[in-house]
């Protein structure tokens, strides 16, 4: 009996050891496990922690704090998703220059480059209306933008192809699109200054969607929103003359697909580039107008030219109307449709823009 209780007092004594050492484990790995989720929350904490240099930030302002020498430059922590795939920024000040930059950047965009200057990144920059797409050379895309406008920038998940559709806004409005070799996760919103005085308000929780409308003609980068381009090459909602212009036949025409009216009854352009005499023309014509006459010369239209203020209405002959119109200058056209019009086949009057 002895030689039993001998061994069953051991046992028991091993058996109390090795529960020690079982909670001595667990106590170990308990913290383990503490340690190792504070830093995946650190992890995460760099990962989706906005990074912004040469800033000012206050909420959702931002302010250029530099000294024009080096770009300031906001990247937000998150990339833009499915429930988040559009952002905007509304413009308080433009400063001395005007140098505000608006899209889309990797996550490792260098904060000292405007965003859409680097590989990997795309922007719309409001100082001169381009498009920079991984290079410090833009290409002509829109307007210039103003104090009050609002710069939007988002995604479309409709392609398979392995490309991201990138377009812009401007004040609501499309301003074009462009396909860029990437996934959504790599794309960062990010804003660039770079002039003492920019200030914009930051809202990464914008929703944008395009007005679908069978009346209404909206211009964005495809060509099919206008019936008939001579010599002119459009880009977004920008119309640019590639004719020769070295005689008065010579002459670049842009006629829009469906004609103004009474929901739709006005349209308008701004003068982005002038050219050598600013021989811009806007008006309305037939649908079968010549297409090297510029609108208001030739019977069944009426337009106004910029070059000389004058307008044309069905002659080569122009009378006094206006001023004369430079580079930023807005001109427009519209209809004042009477209550009882019904539109018939006779009567639709394409609208037309025309540059030489």
């Amino acid at each position: 009996q002895q030689g039993t209780k001998g061994p069953r007092l051991i046992l028991g004594r091993l058996t109390a050891q090795t529960r020690d050492m079982d909670d001595i484990n667990l106590h170990y790995r308990f913290l383990n496990w503490r340690r190792r989720i504070r830093e995946i929350r650190d992890v995460r904490a760099v990962r989706y922690r906005d990074r912004w240099r040469n800033m000012f930030r206050d909420g959702d302002m931002l302010r250029y704090h530099g000294d024009s020498d080096e770009v300031g430059c906001f990247v937000s922590g998150r990339p833009l998703s499915k429930k988040r795939r559009y952002f905007e920024v509304t413009v308080n000040d433009t400063g001395v220059r005007g140098m505000i930059a608006v899209g889309l950047v990797p996550q490792s965009h260098k904060l000292d480059h405007q965003p859409g200057w680097l590989p990997n990144s795309v922007a719309f920059h409001a100082d001169d209306g381009k498009l920079y797409n991984g290079s410090t050379v833009g290409q002509q895309f829109g307007a210039k933008c103003c104090r009050g406008d609002k710069i939007g920038c988002g995604i479309s998940f409709d392609s398979d192809d392995g490309q991201i559709t990138v377009y812009f806004t401007k004040n609501g409005e499309e301003i074009g699109s462009v396909e860029i070799p990437a996934s959504p996760e790599d794309l960062y919103p990010a804003v660039g200054m770079h002039s003492l005085g920019e200030e914009v308000v930051l809202d990464l929780n914008a929703e944008w969607r395009m007005e679908e409308d069978d009346g209404q003609m909206i211009v964005d980068s495809h060509e099919e929103d206008w019936s008939r381009l001579h010599d002119v090459k459009v880009t977004g909602t920008l119309l640019e003359y590639m004719g020769k212009g070295k005689g008065i036949m010579d002459v670049g025409l842009a006629q829009a697909r469906r004609p103004l009216n009474p929901r739709f009854h006005y349209y308008e352009l701004e003068i982005t580039d002038a050219g050598e005499k600013c021989y811009i023309a806007l008006g309305l014509a037939r649908r079968d107008y010549p297409k090297d006459k510029h609108p208001g010369w030739n019977k069944g239209s009426i337009a106004y030219h910029a070059d000389d203020g004058k307008l044309f209405h069905g002659s080569g002959v122009g009378d006094p109307f206006g001023p004369r119109c430079f580079e930023g200058d807005i001109m427009g056209c519209g209809i004042m449709f009477p209550r009882d019009f019904s539109v018939d086949g006779g009567g639709e009057r394409p609208h037309v823009v025309s540059l030489s």
